[in-house]
């Protein structure tokens, strides 16, 4: 008996999920921002979870798509004015990169970060 090789799949809305953990955790981001896509998709997504008795991660401002293996992914987020922006992006890749290709094994191609707002600090 030889030894076959298996293959396995991560779907696109897990990959989100982790995305949108990594993101959300990383200091700066105030919260990731859905735009009208997202909202629908995120909709649907978690419509057609619940249908199914699973509770759905939270993934709103995140896009992921998965091409031959490799990864992009889309986030939208709001920062802090406390925080550059520039800065807070360039964190958000790097966490987001390392929480995606460690547990799973997937080359990340892209992390692409869209500053959606900067949200005042509280007086």
């Amino acid at each position: 008996m030889s030894a076959g090789s298996a293959d396995y799949v991560i779907a696109d809305p897990v990959i989100a999920g982790v995305a949108a953990r990594a993101a959300i955790t990383t200091p700066g981001v105030v919260r990731l921002e859905p735009g009208l896509r997202g909202l629908v998709t995120a909709w649907t997504r978690a419509a057609r979870q619940r249908w199914q008795g699973l509770e759905p991660a939270p993934t709103d401002g995140v896009r992921v798509r998965t091409t031959d293996g490799r990864v992009s992914v889309q986030i939208d987020l709001v920062t802090a004015a406390a925080d550059q922006a520039a800065a807070v992006g360039r964190a958000v890749q790097r966490a987001v990169t390392r929480s995606v290709a460690e547990p799973t094994g997937l080359v990340v191609a892209e992390v692409t970060v869209s500053i959606m707002d900067i949200e005042p600090a509280a007086r």
